[in-house]
């Protein structure tokens, strides 16, 4: 019998939960990832380096689909992360970029993408990758961009994350 790929899935935890629910999916034997945040604090007497969640309320795991309700059954786990109706993959390459980020820096802090009109982008994926192309519009979890080819204006609708502003 073939063993189900596992894919990795964020899921959202109680506030300030993240660090108990990744040891409490380590009990179940639920490989999971709660990304922690070196940073140092100070207290009147010493200062002291601490971990702390870098996602607030989000821990990843890595799982084949059949194994999500078992995911919902941990303490500390409100739902999945959803996108277009099904709960949403990470790419492994991801969960590697943040490891490898984490391992190298401390004191990271965390900026959402903020794109605007006008503003020049790099698609990353998908038949229009590589391709430069000017935002025109920006909705909720994608932008409208205009790619110019060939004497004309191509206007497609792209999921933020699959967009590199260009500085």
């Amino acid at each position: 019998m073939m063993q189900e790929e596992k894919r990795w899935f964020a899921v959202y935890t109680k506030p300030r939960w993240e660090k108990k629910v990744h040891a409490r999916c380590a009990e179940r034997g639920i490989e999971s990832y709660c990304p922690l945040n070196k940073v140092r604090k100070q207290w009147s007497d010493r200062v002291k380096l601490v971990e702390e969640p870098l996602f607030k309320s989000y821990v990843f795991v890595h799982i084949p689909v059949s194994a999500q309700t078992s995911v919902r059954m941990v303490d500390g786990v409100l739902n999945y992360v959803y996108w277009q109706g099904k709960p949403a993959v990470v790419r492994d390459r991801e969960i590697e970029d943040i490891r490898r980020f984490l391992d190298e820096h401390e004191h990271v802090r965390l900026e959402s993408l903020e794109l605007r009109p006008d503003d020049r982008v790099l698609i990353r994926s998908g038949v229009l990758m590589d391709k430069e192309a000017t935002v025109r519009r920006v909705l909720h979890h994608t932008a409208e961009v205009v790619i110019e080819s060939l004497g004309y204006k191509l206007v497609a609708q792209i999921e933020k994350s699959k967009l590199q502003p260009l500085t």
